[in-house]
């Protein structure tokens, strides 16, 4: 055991403090300047800042509202229901519109599986609300 204090942790506002609820893992990692192509959604969430510190600031309040969007929100799936979706949104990027008609997607697929009941499932999707459904897609990786 040493006699000699801790050294003064960093605070709010000194360029050294980290925020405490981040991990280790977090708290160490660097990403630097990394260029974003801005397409139309981030140049509309962005429209009128010119300001890097303000658009960084923006940007990374919007993708924390969203991260706890996609925590609080969703709709408990089995694995068939689960298996059916990620079949329909095998296709890539999914616009909103895309996503609002999963619903519909699932009553007109020929996709079937062991314990899949499509219109239950349609029923499930049509009662979510949109951050639901963002959720579920969003938890298949797309």
């Amino acid at each position: 055991m040493s006699d000699t204090p801790d050294p003064p942790k960093p605070v709010r506002g000194d360029p050294t403090w980290v925020a405490p609820a981040l991990t280790r893992e977090e708290q160490t990692r660097n990403v630097g300047k990394t260029p974003v192509f801005f397409g139309p959604p981030l140049a509309r969430l962005t429209e009128g800042q010119r300001n890097t510190l303000e658009i960084s600031g923006k940007l990374n309040r919007t993708a924390e509202r969203y991260l706890e969007l996609m925590r609080r929100h969703g709709v408990a799936l089995s694995d068939a229901e689960r298996h059916c979706l990620a079949r329909l949104c095998d296709i890539g990027f999914m616009s909103p519109l895309e996503i609002r008609e999963l619903p519909l997607e699932v009553e007109l697929t020929d996709f079937d599986c062991e314990g899949l009941d499509k219109p239950a499932l349609a029923a499930k999707l049509r009662a979510a609300s949109f951050a639901d459904l963002l959720a579920i897609v969003e938890s298949l990786g797309f």
